[in-house]
């Protein structure tokens, strides 16, 4: 992957202490159920150092709360409020859209979206997230139908909550939904709506009111979806070797120009620590 150029704004903010970190969950702070060597405890660290936390996450399979609960399940203590997900943005963005959607999502996810309008009225658009179990023909196919609209009609919308290549699952690298989202957009001729990272939207939207972008700091295992989305508006990126990191995509000569590469979440935690005095309440 090659280097990128970041306005001088980015260059600053590697100056400006640490208020807030945003926190990627699957691959930086966990993979499946196992935490990453030592996350749990850097956690309570970071937080104990007076950084404020948000856990971002572009995962689909799962509604917030069954996340929430497998998080604190496995150690992590965190509030339901503190997670910010792709999930909840499409949600928001279909209410504020008014949309009818034909649905790619697992039936855990699907709670977490709006209620469906009445079996007669027609889908005006198609959502995909991470839903292995429908992703076959027949339900790809449906959605086709949906965004293959004839001419002159109103066109549909198709919705990609995110549009990561892979993810690491237990027993390995495992295909993410990119791949589907870009083949229905390819046969339908639909463009698609991202909204979930590396959108601009989804990382202003997670910060809350009275932190800058400058005195933020996106921690996650994708040098793309995660620390090059936070770089463009002003974000330091710091990228964890956990995960979907494949070393030998990430040779030295090719590494990215994110803000700093660390083998784990601990690590960063430790490097953040090392580089400011504690905030002040």
């Amino acid at each position: 992957m090659c280097c990128r150029n970041f306005s001088a704004a980015v260059i600053r903010s590697a100056m400006e202490p640490i208020k807030m970190a945003l926190i990627d969950l699957s691959g930086t702070l966990h993979v499946d159920d196992q935490p990453t060597d030592g996350a749990v405890e850097a956690l309570k660290r970071l937080r104990q150092h007076g950084v404020r936390v948000k856990f971002v996450t572009n995962t689909t399979k799962e509604s917030a709360g069954s996340l929430y609960t497998r998080l604190r399940r496995i150690g992590f203590e965190l509030e339901r409020e503190e997670i910010y997900g792709s999930l909840a943005a499409a949600a928001d963005y279909i209410r504020t859209h008014h949309l009818n959607p034909y649905y790619l999502l697992t039936d855990d996810a699907r709670a977490d979206m709006p209620p469906p309008y009445a079996p007669d009225v027609p889908h005006d658009s198609v959502v995909v997230g991470l839903a292995p179990g429908h992703f076959c023909y027949e339900r790809l196919n449906e959605a086709f139908r949906v965004l293959h609209r004839p001419p002159g009609t109103r066109a549909a919308q198709l919705v990609a909550i995110h549009e990561g290549r892979y993810y690491k699952a237990a027993d390995g690298i495992a295909l993410g939904p990119g791949c589907f989202v870009k083949g229905l957009a390819y046969s339908s001729g639909v463009t698609p709506v991202c909204i979930g990272k590396p959108n601009e939207y989804f990382f202003r939207s997670a910060l809350p009111e009275g932190v800058a972008v400058g005195e933020c700091v996106m921690i996650g295992d994708d040098p793309n979806d995660d620390c090059f989305g936070a770089m463009q508006i002003g974000m330091r990126g710091f990228l964890v070797e956990t995960g979907k990191y494949q070393p030998e995509r990430h040779s030295a000569d090719k590494r990215p120009a994110v803000s700093g590469i660390f083998p784990t979440f601990r690590d960063v935690v430790q490097h953040i620590i090392d580089g400011q005095p504690p905030a002040r309440p």
